[in-house]
């Protein structure tokens, strides 16, 4: 056997792919539900705690800031390791896929409040003022006027930080989480031939090259045209 041939066997074994792309598969969309389910509640409490510190109540504001740092600080790592071995010491227990998706969620929601945020801060005072001057309460005027113009400003960073943040489903192999890397892992312990591997990585393409270039168009539909 050659070198070419020894490639071959190590990282492209046909009898391999055959036998475990089935699992590889079922990891394929474990990992497409985990993370449509991370993007839609990541972005939705994002934009709550967003338009919550657009109200200006001190000691709330401080939390969610605090809430913030806090998340975007810590590795998403350090956080599923904690929520699947620690909170069950004091009587909380969640599966697997809970606990990515709990600890995925909670950091795509921190830094989906700051661009959210950082996005209501950028309009002009002008547009408030104008809106307040026609008789529409602080509320009515976050939600009718500053927020569709301020999510047009944050789409491209959001879809950015989303794509990011998906990602990291592969660290649902650390709790179990059958997605495409466990399977892949296991299939490759079991058969002691690399080719799952392989087969896990074409899946992460076949997932995210789509994502990717659907995040590029997104931006620039949503940019603002330059003069």
């Amino acid at each position: 056997m050659n070198d070419w041939d020894r490639f071959v066997f190590s990282f492209f074994n046909s009898d391999v792919i055959e036998q475990y792309l089935p699992s590889i598969v079922d990891g394929f969309f474990l990992t497409c539900l985990l993370a449509i389910q991370i993007v839609v509640a990541g972005i939705a409490l994002g934009l709550v705690l967003a338009l919550i510190r657009s109200l200006k109540f001190t000691p709330v504001d401080l939390l969610i800031v605090l809430y913030a740092d806090l998340l975007r600080a810590l590795p998403p790592l350090v956080l599923i390791i904690l929520f699947y071995f620690a909170l069950p010491s004091v009587g909380i227990s969640m599966s697997g896929f809970t606990v990515v998706w709990l600890t995925l969620t909670l950091v795509l929601g921190a830094f989906a409040e700051e661009i959210f945020r950082a996005g209501i801060v950028s309009i002009d005072k002008g547009q408030w003022q104008a809106a307040r001057s026609t008789g529409l309460t602080h509320i009515q005027t976050l939600i009718s006027v500053v927020l569709p113009q301020a999510i047009r400003i944050t789409v491209p960073p959001l879809t950015n930080r989303t794509i990011a943040i998906t990602k990291n489903t592969a660290l649902g192999s650390v709790v179990g989480v059958g997605e495409i890397l466990n399977q892949a892992t296991t299939a490759q312990s079991f058969s002691g031939n690399a080719s799952p591997l392989m087969l896990g990585a074409a899946a992460y393409l076949l997932l995210f090259i789509p994502v990717v270039v659907f995040g590029r168009w997104i931006e620039t539909r949503f940019a603002w045209k330059r003069q």
